[in-house]
């Protein structure tokens, strides 16, 4: 199984399904990346009971901004740029064949991670270095808070060659005192991807306002 998916189900909402998958998920993994990503295996073992488990990724992901799992809201805010970049990124989806389920926004990061691991391994290299600089900036902020789940982060930080730049803050502002309201639905539903026929896209591009304003042919991106 590759990375990209284990790490989509690890950052998925709990559901019993794969957590008593957590032993063949763990199995599937080279033995570095398993060690990276100990931490997080052994907190999500460490639960009894699923409902606090759920309880716990919905405090640490859908009520803190800064922790959101949709990668353009620490990009573009609540801005209308976001929703153009959410169509950029369906439009790539479908370049691909496939097509996100209608419970899930483009850019829910399991969606994403998931996305990368079907794909050619040279297309999900060139997007995940696209994305890293908000995947970086995510797991920083989650590593600040002592969270299991930044181990997930730091691997990705490993699997590019791109290095995470220092991204500005977000066009609104005040992050942190901002409800999600748009999180992963608590039904679970699966698959987060389906097969679609057609392959019409846009050029897609995971840059902040700041940085499109200064692309090289002078227009944005």
């Amino acid at each position: 199984m590759p990375v990209f998916s284990v790490l989509s189900a690890l950052l998925s909402y709990p559901e019993q399904d794969w957590l008593d998958a957590l032993p063949e998920l763990s199995a599937a993994l080279p033995t570095p990346v398993r060690a990276r990503l100990d931490p997080l295996f052994t907190f999500l073992e460490s639960y009894d009971d699923l409902i606090d488990l759920q309880e716990d990724y919905v405090a640490t992901f859908d009520r803190r901004a800064a922790h959101s799992l949709h990668l353009f809201e620490h990009v573009h805010g609540e801005s209308r740029d976001r929703g153009q970049a959410m169509v950029d990124l369906q439009q790539e989806y479908r370049k691909h064949g496939l097509e996100p389920a209608s419970t899930e926004l483009p850019d829910y990061v399991p969606l994403f991670l998931e996305f990368l691991g079907q794909i050619p391994p040279q297309a999900a290299e060139e997007l995940l270095g696209d994305a890293i600089h908000v995947l970086a900036r995510l797991g920083d902020k989650l590593g600040e808070s002592d969270s299991p789940y930044a181990c997930a982060f730091a691997q990705l930080r490993t699997m590019t060659t791109v290095q995470p730049e220092v991204l500005p803050d977000v066009p609104e502002g005040e992050m942190e005192e901002t409800m999600i309201t748009f999180g992963p639905q608590a039904d679970g539903t699966e698959p987060l991807l389906m097969g679609r026929q057609g392959n019409q896209s846009q050029p897609l591009v995971f840059h902040p306002p700041r940085s499109r304003a200064s692309h090289p042919n002078g227009s944005q991106a």
